[in-house]
């Protein structure tokens, strides 16, 4: 067998394992195998990458180059993961999303400077021959325009889930108009580039496609981020399959497919989640209007000690968590789990109710509360428990606030009015965990912290879920 079949079959393999990962990251209990399924596809990828390359006459300095950068690559992407926490994961998404973005565009503009920049070569007269110049030429610039708008339209997803730059949409005065004018010229210049390939040209499309990027992901609330993150996923899996058809990549074809297609899928169902138009959503927000600066007065909050939630706990037949952000943040997963079960053994029912995008990222919170050990059973979708919060006796909102916000099922000029919601405030008493009474990463207050059933809690998570724990633990001794 040579080196050239044997690569195809690790390719097909490869992609095998992609597919298996795939799956097995669509329930907890696989989810552990799915990755190690991806893993295992990925090493066989580079192995048979490496090999090909070798037995197709590349210079030592090539090879050499092709070492090192995957060596550098590996530290890299070790170093992130050993060290990134579970809160910092989003914004990590979607930077690396960004240098795939870049790699389609670097790998478009090779394309061109191999063959289109060199008409008389031996590559363009090969293409010529076959009639496939003009289908190379439009994959050139399809690609280079794909991978652009995920570049930069990454990156700025990066720093609003990072919170380097404000989360508030960018409000462009006719800010629809732009995107679609730049769709409209990116058409126009993607046929006149295949009809006469130019260097500036290419060059205008790449500008282009980087404005619209960055323009399109700003103006995109922080609501609809976590959209936006799975959208931009999507974005990266059609750079990596157009990337693919230039370097004549059968396994970078297939894996940026399944990506794209899982993406969309996923943003799809999350918009569907969200009451969100997918469109809308994708376009840059097309249609949605900021709404008004919410400057009303809620009244007075009601504060509650720790002490005081413990006796509420202890005297009640049933609980519902509903963790956030914030949860993620205070690393409060694991006090959590402990009072969970401390209170299970009282014979409390607890239960967890999560938001489809709840810490920013689909899965988020599930994957905290698998962490800490918490049982499947009793961690809920909104849709599974929404209906059970009128029968509750207290309801934990441990760092969440944007997702258990009344304003969206009762103000209709409310930002994220539409939005399904944690309908907490049906519940008998809410106790709100919160540092300070700061609006949420959508910049909307929420009246639930106003209401008379509702309590705040202040301080760190941790610290507070510690202290309720003990206040339990010493109840029950008593």
């Amino acid at each position: 067998m040579s080196v050239e079949t044997a690569a195809q079959a690790a390719y097909l393999v490869a992609a095998l394992l992609f597919i298996l990962a795939l799956a097995g990251l669509s329930r907890h209990e696989t989810a552990r195998a799915g990755n190690a399924f991806g893993i295992a596809g990925m090493t066989v990828a580079l192995v048979a990458t490496v090999a090909l390359a070798v037995t197709r006459d590349m210079s030592s300095t090539g090879l050499i180059l092709l070492v090192v950068a995957t060596l550098i690559g590996a530290a890299v992407g070790l170093y992130r993961a050993s060290r990134v926490e579970m809160t910092g994961m989003p914004e990590l998404i979607a930077l690396l999303h960004s240098f795939v973005g870049l790699a389609a565009v670097l790998v478009g503009w090779n394309g061109y400077l191999h063959v289109e920049a060199d008409l008389s070569g031996s590559e363009a007269a090969l293409l010529d021959g076959q009639g496939m110049l003009g289908i190379h030429s439009a994959e050139v610039v399809i690609g280079v325009f794909i991978g652009a708008v995920t570049f930069t339209g990454s990156i700025v997803a990066f720093l609003k889930l990072s919170a380097r730059i404000r989360s508030n949409p960018l409000m462009l005065p006719g800010k629809n108009l732009i995107n679609v004018g730049v769709l409209v010229a990116f058409v126009l210049l993607t046929a006149w580039f295949v009809i006469s390939p130019r260097l500036w040209l290419l060059g205008v499309v790449t500008g282009l496609a980087l404005l619209l990027g960055w323009h399109l992901v700003a103006s995109i609330g922080g609501g609809d981020m976590p959209v936006v993150v799975s959208m931009l996923n999507s974005y990266s899996g059609w750079a990596a399959a157009a990337a693919g058809f230039l370097l004549e990549n059968d396994l970078l074809i297939v894996v940026g497919a399944l990506v794209g297609s899982s993406g969309a899928y996923l943003s799809y169902i999350m918009c569907k989640a969200m009451n969100r138009s997918f469109l809308s959503v994708i376009a840059g927000g097309f249609g949605i209007e900021a709404g008004p600066a919410d400057d009303r007065d809620y009244g007075e909050h009601r504060e509650i000690t720790a002490e005081g939630v413990a006796d509420l706990l202890t005297t009640a037949s049933s609980v519902i968590i509903t963790p956030g952000y914030g949860m993620a943040v205070a690393q409060a997963q694991h006090g959590v789990a402990e009072l969970t079960r401390v209170l299970r053994d009282r014979g409390v029912e607890v239960r967890f109710g999560i938001h489809p995008v709840a810490g920013r990222l689909p899965g988020h919170m599930n994957v905290l509360l698998a962490e800490a050990r918490v049982p499947y059973d009793i961690v809920c979708e909104m849709d599974e428990i929404n209906d059970d919060f009128p029968g509750t006796s207290v309801v934990l909102v441990i760092g969440a606030n944007d997702t258990v916000n009344p304003a969206a099922t009762e103000d209709p000029a409310s930002p994220i009015a539409g939005m399904p919601v944690l309908k907490v405030w049906e519940a008998d008493d809410v106790i709100v965990f919160k540092r300070s009474m700061a609006s949420g990463y959508a910049g909307v207050q929420n009246p639930l912290f106003f209401r008379e059933n509702c309590a705040m809690l202040f301080g760190d998570a941790k610290e507070r879920v510690d202290d309720i724990l003990r206040a339990v633990t010493t109840s029950a001794r008593v």
